[in-house]
């Protein structure tokens, strides 16, 4: 995560998925089907936390949790609905940027799949290549005749 507006989510080898966002949209990658879906970071449940121009307010709501050191905020856009609902839970952990780290969140999205991600061995405000923000195409060139 690299703020604003960029992250990547690579996931295990054996998983040919790939989510990047560059700053202006979210893409996600299938490597195993060749396919490629962009959309812009602001119609996604994620520019709650790739966006710090974004008014948390107006999307999400605080939901309370058993311990006052797990915050969970849950994201979504009444207006559009077909975004999906994203639940990001945070722990209080010091040294970590406001005293809060980023543990996972809960996607659930139009048509009640969820999918859920929890994150370890997070380092804060090290160095981030612009290339981790890149990605390799996969559907085949087209030639034209």
């Amino acid at each position: 995560l690299k703020r604003p507006g960029q992250v990547r989510f690579e996931y295990q080898k054996d998983v040919p998925l790939l989510i990047v966002a560059d700053g202006r949209a979210l893409t996600m990658v299938d490597y195993e089907v060749k396919q490629v879906q962009r959309w812009p970071i602001r119609n996604s449940p994620l520019a709650a936390l790739l966006d710090p121009g974004q008014d948390l307010a107006r999307y999400g709501k605080v939901i309370p949790s058993s311990t006052d050191d797990i915050i969970s905020v849950e994201v979504r856009d009444a207006k559009r609905p077909e975004f999906g609902t994203i639940t990001m839970i945070f722990v209080a952990k010091p040294g970590a940027p406001g005293g809060l780290t980023l543990n996972g969140w809960v996607a659930l999205d139009s048509k009640n799949n969820r999918t859920s991600l929890r994150l370890s061995d997070i380092n804060y405000n090290g160095p981030i290549g612009q290339n981790a923000f890149t990605w390799k195409d996969p559907r085949p060139v087209r030639r034209k005749s």
